[in-house]
């Protein structure tokens, strides 16, 4: 009851009662489109029949079913099993690579197909087994078997098998243990601490045991579920079922590291973000008007409070109709953007996918008179109800409905917005009980490129194709600016359009110790940029709570604080004097950090490796560190320790081997091990990997900390912050008190004086 009333003030009376409406609706259209599917069948794959060799794999015949084992790379390989609609590659940035020869070999119980770096064992029942060049067997399959329009995958995980990734989800690091549904979710108000599915659910796993590491890829964006040995019976089970399609997926070897670069250079790298992005970012459900936003400005600029970007939120809209800006509330928009821009401060703005059914709005006419929206089976318009109430859903997966989006954006740019903000893209539509699903009814009719299809097949892509429209119209208009967008939901391949953060989280002691898990599992699925709201999205924070969030989002990806109307904005003069301090000198530190930060984000964008790491990144062989994802690793030399409880001054951490040094006073600590770290109120314990140079700005002036006794090196990337100009990587070397500068690129160095710092 709270739930509803709370989501009736949040819409308002009239929209919920449309919602009311359109929960009828789609119940009904939901029970009679399942009704009308075919009760699902299994069937078993049988005996092979024919096998025949190719220069890259080789095909095999069953029964009931037919694989293909194809290797893209010595150390990528695809298997596809039909029966089944192959998936369009929405998923892939790379699709094509140069071929390869493999040695094939027929044995008593199958053959085997050898690439030299991996060895793929297809025995004759069907079940499949991967060996790394020693002989080791890092995963075993059993024969899959076919249901429905669907597949239904096992595999045997060793016993000290961990499972990571699956995409944005609950719990801890280590995923063994339940089932994970794979259907993008809104769920409504803010989600608890065990609740399943979220915003951005992806089928890829990275998985560590003593005999090896591996990761695997399912390219089916269909409903489905992970399940891995959720019940005492199906211990050491790992099953992966999908409603629709050809079993598709693809397996990469480890170690970790080399497992996400191939997984990044399938699905495609995170662009480089302009570096605005990751200063700090203020927002909050509530900036009504242009007065607001002044206020916000003016005072981190009087407090002396860097600050990069204001985000505005719904209400700057025409009663909520999207690409719309409302004139009384935002008389003029291109000066308040130019006004901030003097202040060192970016516009990004809220776009959500659901056009307000408004016969003499200008998107809703056109979209109407065009195409561009979903529809049901008999071909009238569907309509869902989200904040406008009744509004119409464009269908991103026709190539022609995504360039006329990315064409709707070309006003706010002119405007002077530099980033945009996508939400409600599961999608999400209101619904009135949370027996029905916030989403489109799945009889809902999607172009899937001229192919056709239900909303089965294009619910987990419309995210990923929203922020694919989105990214393609800034490129298009925004030349010389690198497109930004932060995006609520998404599907493989995500990284390579838009950041995401941890959506709609309660104020809580429970849910910022959450953080540190999804991020990590994000970025082990490819999404290396991302962050929560810094104190939380619903909720009141105490000073503490407040301070310990902002002071964890200090050293992640995206440095927002955010909130939700009713609430306590999350401004950091709203929580007292001493709070205030401590905040100005935590949003500093991040500024002083930009160098590591741009220079790690740079990295990513290069190898895949996600800049927010679990400790088991510096040495997957250490099963102490699997387990561990209360800390975390940000890029090559920071270790980062939260504090997660109420009234805690201190805390134990568990050290990968090695000296550390703590950021703060150079205290020693030698891993591996658990020490006690202090963690006053003003303070996160962030400690530094022997051997590291950490480069920090104090004006124009570069000063390199050097940590440790002995030799220290360390990397800085520099360019204007935006567009495609010249760069240069800057290797520093600093040993026996001499620093050593390499340099490759051509731009300009940004720093007057290089300065060296060792205690």
């Amino acid at each position: 009851i709270i739930d509803q009333i709370a989501g009736i003030l949040s819409i308002g009376p009239r929209v919920a009662l449309q919602a009311l409406k359109n929960t009828k609706l789609k119940n009904r259209l939901d029970d009679e489109y399942l009704a009308s599917l075919p009760e699902p069948k299994i069937v078993l794959l049988g005996d092979l029949q024919i096998a025949v060799p190719f220069q890259s794999g080789g095909s095999f015949e069953f029964d009931n079913g037919r694989l293909e084992v194809f290797f893209l790379k010595r150390d990528i390989v695809r298997l596809s099993w039909q029966p089944g609609k192959p998936p369009l590659p929405y998923a892939l940035a790379q699709e094509s690579y140069p071929q390869i020869s493999i040695k094939y070999t027929e044995v008593a119980d199958g053959y085997i197909l050898d690439s030299g770096e991996l060895t793929v064992h297809v025995h004759k029942d069907g079940s499949i087994s991967f060996l790394d060049p020693a002989g080791t067997v890092l995963r075993c399959e059993a024969p899959p078997r076919r249901k429905g329009e669907g597949w239904v995958h096992h595999a045997y995980l060793a016993e000290d098998e961990r499972v990571y990734g699956l995409g944005e989800r609950t719990g801890g690091l280590n995923k063994r243990g339940r089932s994970w549904k794979m259907w993008n979710t809104d769920p409504g108000l803010c989600y608890s601490a065990e609740q399943d599915p979220l915003y951005i659910c992806i089928p890829t796993c990275l998985s560590l045991s003593s005999l090896g590491s591996y990761l695997i890829f399912y390219e089916n964006y269909g409903p489905g579920n992970v399940t891995i040995d959720s019940e005492p019976q199906t211990k050491g089970l790992f099953q992966a079922a999908f409603d629709l399609g050809m079993l598709r997926y693809y397996f990469m070897p480890g170690p970790p590291e080399r497992a996400l670069h191939h997984y990044t250079e399938l699905t495609g790298r995170a662009p480089l973000p302009p570096r605005w992005a990751l200063g700090y970012q203020q927002s909050r459900w509530g900036y009504t008007k242009e007065a607001d936003i002044r206020r916000v400005a003016t005072g981190f600029e009087q407090l002396e409070i860097p600050l990069s970007a204001i985000h505005l939120d719904i209400d700057y809209m025409d009663g909520f109709r999207v690409f719309t800006v409302h004139k009384r509330r935002f008389p003029d928009l291109k000066k308040l953007s130019y006004d901030l821009n003097q202040q060192g401060i970016h516009l990004v703005s809220i776009i959500d996918p659901g056009v307000k059914q408004d016969e003499k709005y200008s998107v809703y006419q056109s979209g109407k008179a065009k195409g561009m929206f979903s529809t049901l089976p008999g071909g009238d318009l569907l309509h869902g109800v989200v904040w406008p109430g009744s509004a119409a859903f464009p269908d991103f997966t026709n190539s022609l409905v995504r360039a006329w989006w990315g064409e709707l954006y070309r006003d706010l740019i002119r405007q002077g917005i530099d980033g945009f903000w996508h939400d409600m893209n599961e999608p999400s539509s209101f619904v009135a009980n949370a027996n029905s699903e916030m989403t489109l009814p799945l009889s809902a009719r999607h172009s899937l490129e001229c192919t056709g299809g239900d909303h089965r097949q294009a619910h987990n892509l419309y995210g990923l194709l929203m922020n694919r429209a989105g990214f393609e119209g800034l490129q298009r208009f925004n030349t010389k600016k690198r497109p930004w967008i932060l995006s609520r939901s998404g599907w493989a391949g995500l990284q390579r359009y838009a950041w995401c953060w941890t959506g709609d989280v309660q104020s809580s002691w429970e849910q910022l110790r959450q953080t540190v898990p999804t991020i990590l599992g994000l970025g082990l699925s490819g999404l290396p940029f991302c962050g929560p709201d810094a104190g939380g999205y619903f909720g009141s924070p105490s000073p503490e709570l407040y301070l310990r969030w902002l002071q964890l989002s200090a050293f992640l990806p995206l440095f927002r604080g955010h909130s939700a109307k009713r609430w306590i904005a999350r401004e950091p003069w709203n929580f007292g004097e001493n709070a205030l301090n401590i905040a100005r000198r935590t949003i500093r530190l991040r500024y002083r950090l930009l160098p590591y930060f741009y220079t790690a984000a740079w990295q990513t964008s290069q190898t895949g490796i996600p800049m927010i790491r679990p400790l088991f990144w510096i040495d997957p062989s250490d099963p102490s560190l699997w387990d561990i994802d209360d800390s975390f690793l940000l890029g090559d030399s920071f270790l980062v320790s939260p504090i997660f409880k109420k009234g805690a001054a201190s805390r134990q951490a568990y050290l990968p081997a090695g000296k550390w040094y703590s950021f703060w006073d150079r205290k020693e600590y030698i891993g591996p091990g658990t020490v006690h770290l202090e963690a006053p109120l003003e303070r996160i314990p962030v400690l530094v990997r022997n051997g590291s140079l950490i480069p920090m700005e104090e004006g124009k002036e570069l000063v390199l900390q050097a940590f440790g006794k002995g030799d220290c090196s360390g990397k800085v990337f520099s360019d204007l912050g935006d567009g495609y100009g010249p760069w240069r990587v800057d290797s520093f070397t600093y040993s026996n008190g001499e620093l050593k500068q390499e340099t490759q690129g051509e731009f300009r160095f940004p720093y007057k004086h290089v300065r060296v710092e060792t205690e």
